[in-house]
């Protein structure tokens, strides 16, 4: 990141705009080890990507949600189980939202679909963002520093190895379930 210096606050952006979990942990960590990275920069950055997204996201739940859900029953199934913590919760559903993996673009997109207001939802994602990023630098940093620079090599390679071990296996399992 300090050789690209600017332009890895951009990449950071925008990977955490498309679930950035992993790269702003990475990030963080490597920067604790290596320096060049500005934790605080890192933040804002990873702030910005994921609350620009879920405006997005929560847009485009508003503006094209109704339709799809006319067009996907399991889309619309998602929506209705999401409906009702959002309608019991709201605030800390839309907290808690932006730290549900997998999910958060959808439930982002959900809120949109309800009757929830877009300033509320505005305020309440970059809250959610902030506690995000935060917590993501944070824990990268500390992660960085406690393991230290040839730890986090040794962490790095055996995430690398559980991926691939994991595609490996998945493809293998794909493979000899298919006749012929």
């Amino acid at each position: 990141m300090a050789e690209w210096g600017s332009l890895a606050y951009l990449v950071a952006a925008v990977w955490a705009f498309f679930e950035g979990e992993s790269f702003v942990l990475a990030a963080a960590a490597l920067g604790a080890v290596a320096g060049g990275v500005d934790p605080w920069l890192l933040l804002g950055a990873a702030w910005l990507g994921a609350f620009v997204s879920d405006q997005v996201w929560f847009g485009a739940g508003r503006r094209w949600g109704p339709a799809m859900l006319k067009r996907s029953p399991r889309t619309a199934r998602l929506v209705a189980a999401m409906q009702a913590p959002l309608a019991k919760h709201g605030a800390l559903f839309v907290l808690g939202l932006r730290f549900l993996y997998g999910v958060r673009n959808f439930g982002a997109a959900a809120c949109g679909m309800a009757t929830m207001p877009w300033a509320r939802f505005a305020l309440l994602d970059a809250v959610a963002a902030a506690l995000w990023a935060g917590t993501l630098v944070a824990a990268g940093w500390f992660l960085g520093e406690w393991l230290g620079p040839a730890g986090l090599g040794w962490g790095i390679l055996a995430v690398v190895v559980a991926v691939l071990g994991t595609l490996a296996f998945r493809h293998w399992r794909l493979r000899a379930r298919l006749p012929g």
